[in-house]
């Protein structure tokens, strides 16, 4: 069983559903299906489970959803990322989509700390 734990230091079961639940309000409004956003959900449990780790951090499992969701749709990983990086302004909208732009992937970078949509609950 993968466990995650939470910032508050709370650790409960990795949650698949949680993880789609937060990724399908980031694709609100997009052309995404159903399918795709589990499928995402998959690749993100197999990626951490591939770590080979009993628990994983909250912020773990956000920075496991960014790239898929990134490959997945652009807004959509825009939208996750201002939640999860805790995004203050447009300067950093503009650096995330320049780093779209160019093909970087710097989604572990500038995250600060707030695991908000990362499919864990914040309590």
């Amino acid at each position: 069983m993968l466990l995650v734990m939470k910032r508050s230091g709370n650790i409960e079961p990795f949650n698949l559903d949680k993880v789609v639940s937060g990724v399908r309000k980031a694709c609100q409004g997009r052309p995404i299906r159903e399918e795709d956003l589990k499928l995402l959900g998959q690749k993100v449990e197999e990626d951490l489970r591939s770590q080979g780790k009993a628990q994983v951090k909250s912020d773990e499992v956000g920075k496991a959803i960014l790239k898929p969701l990134r490959d997945l749709d652009e807004v959509a990983y825009l939208r996750f990322a201002s939640v999860y990086r805790n995004f203050s302004g447009l300067g950093d909208f503009q650096q995330a989509i320049d780093e779209l732009r160019h093909g970087e992937d710097n989604s572990q970078d500038n995250n600060q700390g707030d695991s908000r949509g990362n499919g864990t609950s914040s309590e």
